[in-house]
């Protein structure tokens, strides 16, 4: 995992959840092992549409694939989309089905 990633997690926490409670989830998820789900589940389960192929980010992170690149798990916090939107939408994108790297914090990390 890249600590931009869970700097991207934490700045979008604190507007859900003020800068304490976002700081404390960040540090959590980085402790947490990563695991795999199904793209689609994870869609499902958070709540969240695809973003489209054509989407920026899922265009720059579909290049990276492309290069060669592989790409940090998903951060899922308190079930919401932390941190990897783009990223799942691109494995969404290519194969719903597809098993996806994910880190998965619940209500008590």
């Amino acid at each position: 995992m890249a600590e931009h990633d869970y700097a991207a997690a934490s700045s979008y926490l604190s507007i859900r959840f003020g800068e304490k409670r976002a700081g404390e989830v960040a540090a959590a998820l980085r402790k947490l092992p990563v695991i795999t789900r199904r793209a689609n589940d994870i869609m499902r389960a958070t709540g969240r549409d695809p973003l489209p192929l054509n989407d920026p980010g899922v265009l720059r992170d579909l290049q990276k694939v492309l290069s060669g690149v592989k790409l940090s798990p998903i951060l899922v916090a308190e079930g919401d989309i932390a941190d990897g939107y783009h990223r799942l939408s691109l494995a969404y994108a290519l194969d719903p089905y597809a098993t996806v790297p994910l880190k998965l914090g619940g209500p008590h990390i």
